[in-house]
């Protein structure tokens, strides 16, 4: 069944007003009429089942049916700092890292960082970002929307290690396996560092160690960084029994 979030101040008691871009989607891309019932999100773990009473162009009123706890979200908070990459890679990881579970993303500028992006237009990539990341959550029937940063320079992501309760740095050229990592580690808040196309240098990861983050290695294999970002997620969520168990 199809989700959209909203607001809490767009429900009051049994009836939720649907507005904005959903209402597009709601009634020329699933084309639902009154009668039809969808799920709506609060964001706060609250999931409800409505049913469509009327639509206009401005807003879809729903009257609320029932009301369940959102189900969607891993008992382990994984943020993911990112090193901005080429092209649209990182839409990509956006998109599949909230479907995997992922809670929140920061961009960042490494040394190695190919991509400038103009604090001009940053905005409104960080628009399109957290656009990318609200759709992917509905289709993931996520219980909120991860939030997608706007981008850091080394230092500011130095900072972000200070104040997060573990840190895992992704480095090709050695570190503690990631496996043996999580198994060390309790926290459920956790930090995940990925480096860009070229890799991270040598004093980027020793300025992040001495900021309190660990190396770790994902294997023998070199991944892309698209491809590392997704798979350390998911081994992380594996591992913590957030992914790949039983449903709740």
């Amino acid at each position: 069944m199809q989700r959209y979030f909203i607001s809490p101040e767009q429900r009051d008691r049994d009836r939720i007003r649907i507005s904005g871009e959903d209402v597009h989607h709601i009634k020329n891309v699933m084309r639902s009429r009154p009668g039809d019932q969808l799920v709506c999100c609060d964001g706060r773990g609250n999931d409800y089942l409505a049913e469509i009473i009327e639509i206009d162009p401005a807003a879809v009123l729903c009257r609320v049916i029932d009301k369940s706890s959102s189900l969607g979200e891993p008992e382990t908070k994984v943020t993911i700092a990112q090193s901005l990459p080429k092209g649209d890679k990182l839409e990509w990881i956006l998109q599949k890292g909230t479907e995997i579970g992922a809670v929140r993303f920061l961009p960042f500028v490494s040394e190695r960082t190919i991509v400038k992006i103009d604090a001009r237009k940053a905005a409104k990539k960080r628009e399109r970002w957290q656009r990318i990341v609200k759709e992917a959550a509905e289709q993931a029937h996520r219980g909120f929307i991860p939030e997608v940063a706007s981008p850091v320079s080394w230092t500011g992501l130095l900072e972000e290690i200070h104040r997060t309760e573990e840190a895992l740095i992704a480095y090709e050229k050695g570190g503690v396996p990631l496996a043996k990592s999580l198994a060390q580690i309790s926290s459920k808040q956790i930090l995940l560092i990925i480096g860009p196309e070229g890799g991270f240098t040598e004093s980027e990861v020793a300025g992040a160690q001495r900021a309190g983050a660990i190396p770790v290695t994902l294997g023998s294999r070199i991944l892309r960084t698209e491809t590392a970002s997704l798979a350390a997620l998911s081994c992380i969520l594996f591992a913590r029994n957030d992914l790949g168990g039983e449903t709740k």
